[in-house]
């Protein structure tokens, strides 16, 4: 019996420890290891060499990584408000069940199942000065060619564009579930109180579908964190560092430099910087948050 109780004791544990080990092995030794590289200079051919915090203080007294974070920063507000406002304007649109509103959300779900390496070939070929067909197209209307992707002062505005329009679809199609799942009686109920459209969406469609929209924001800015494959297909960081973001600065840095201890570094900063975000919306906007 004894013997029977203590395996009924740790059966728990042993159903949970193939999960457990996964975690460890994929993550959380990946993440220590990191941090223990930052404190190293290292090429990946030669020894280690133990340095301390001078990658920490090379990274927060260059210019280069200032301008990078900038650019990250600004990615990441341009990319989330717009496909946060976007998709809420066209899930609102496309509410109603109808055969063109279907066909118009297959449409705008069709970029997100699409290679991003593809994407980026496409909009490339748009984007290009001298053959691409924006600027063919403002040149029928007698405008300049725009550098979309050689002019420093637009180029990272040009790669939000792109990510907005793949992933603004899959958006809109969590907000249509959200809004479908409002109890249509709040609508009957504002109907027979004569409430005004303005008041029937902030007092109750905003507020049914903001754990949705929530998440999606928390999602969004955890992506375009991440943001990669557009810049290294499209600019490669360029013009002038303009479009360099903290993911892409790392492979650079360990993949083109071989200086693995300096990316390292700023991998703890992007994690770290992510984590405080990520805290800090769920401390904050959290309370705000209506729950069903």
């Amino acid at each position: 019996m004894s013997g029977s109780g203590t395996l009924r004791r740790f059966l728990p544990y042993l159903m949970v420890a193939p999960a457990v080990l996964i975690l460890v092995t994929f993550y959380v030794y990946p993440i220590g290891y990191n941090v223990y590289l930052s404190f190293f200079s290292w090429n990946m051919r030669g020894p280690m060499k133990f340095i301390g915090l001078k990658n920490y203080t090379e990274l927060f007294t260059s210019h280069d990584f200032t301008q990078t974070l900038m650019n990250t920063i600004w990615y990441t507000v341009m990319e989330v408000t717009l496909v946060i406002v976007l998709a809420l304007l066209l899930a609102l649109f496309l509410q109603k069940n109808t055969l063109v509103n279907r066909f118009i959300q297959t449409i705008s779900f069709t970029p997100n199942i699409i290679s991003l390496v593809s994407v980026s070939l496409i909009w490339m070929w748009l984007m290009n000065t001298d053959k691409g067909l924006f600027n063919y197209i403002l040149s029928l209307f007698g405008g300049d060619a725009v550098g979309w992707l050689t002019d420093k002062r637009i180029a990272l505005f040009s790669i939000v564009l792109v990510s907005v329009w793949k992933s603004v679809g899959f958006n809109v199609l969590i907000i249509l579930s959200a809004l479908g799942s409002i109890p249509p009686y709040l609508y009957e109920a504002a109907a027979l109180d004569r409430a005004s459209k303005r008041s029937v969406f902030f007092q109750i469609t905003l507020k049914m579908i903001s754990p949705t929209l929530f998440f999606l924001t928390l999602m969004n800015i955890i992506s375009s964190f991440q943001a990669f494959e557009t810049i290294s297909v499209m600019t490669n960081g360029g013009p002038s560092n303009a479009t360099n973001t903290l993911i892409f600065s790392i492979y650079k840095q360990s993949s083109e430099y071989y200086r693995v201890g300096y990316a390292s570094a700023i991998a703890v900063v992007l994690m770290a910087i992510v984590g405080l975000i990520t805290l800090v919306y769920f401390r904050v906007l959290n309370k705000r948050v209506h729950y069903r």
